[in-house]
């Protein structure tokens, strides 16, 4: 069993050296485009990328992959994100409240994904023409279940966008991995955007 733990972590190693890899080649290819759309395109699958790097080297070093300390990997992944899209930090403030919460590695993949896609849904969309607000993320365990929380105070879906039906492809991904873990999607629309995900332990 050791032998096939030290197996799995060999493999988690070798997958972020190929996602940085990925990571580097799309960083080097965007420096030939002229267009900021597709700029954005090949900066949003870097981060992907680079987030899911992130992911297999918290589990290539964690002790027990049936308990991987995500507080620690939800602050790395934030910092970041806050660090490549948010010009102005007087401007757009990050508010973070996590708990010392573990979780199994088949949860940590598609939730790290998830944390990528909608952080930078809010720091790219929801404070537009020098607005100010707060990004708020949290995670706690509650009983057997599980909630990341991700709001901002920006402004907001548009009523009429149904975000499940969107072309947004991060909000597409989200929407599926979420169902990957078996968990259930809300969209609070009061304040700005509030997404809730609620999930429970998948087990190996």
């Amino acid at each position: 069993n050791q032998q096939k733990e030290m197996l799995i972590k060999e493999i988690h190693h070798r997958v972020k050296n190929n996602l940085m890899i990925i990571s580097s080649l799309l960083n080097l290819q965007s420096n030939y485009l002229k267009d900021e759309e597709s700029k954005e395109i090949f900066k949003e699958s870097q981060n992907r990328a680079k987030s899911m790097a992130l992911i297999h080297e918290r589990l290539y070093r964690s002790t027990d992959l049936k308990n991987i300390a995500f507080k620690e990997y939800i602050t790395t992944l934030a910092n970041d994100l806050y660090r490549t899209y948010v010009k102005d930090p007087s401007r757009v403030h990050l508010q973070m409240i996590i708990e010392n919460v573990n979780i199994d590695i088949n949860a940590a993949i598609p939730l790290g994904l998830i944390l990528n896609e909608l952080i930078t849904n809010s720091m790219k969309h929801a404070f537009p023409d020098g607005r100010e607000g707060t990004i708020s993320i949290s995670f706690e365990k509650n009983n057997d279940e599980f909630i990341l929380k991700l709001s901002d105070d920006g402004v907001g879906f548009p009523p009429d966008l149904d975000y499940t039906k969107t072309d947004s492809l991060g909000l597409q991904l989200v929407t599926s991995l979420t169902s990957q873990i078996n968990g259930k999607i809300e969209l609070d629309r009061d304040h700005g955007t509030k997404f809730i995900i609620t999930f429970k332990e998948i087990g190996i």
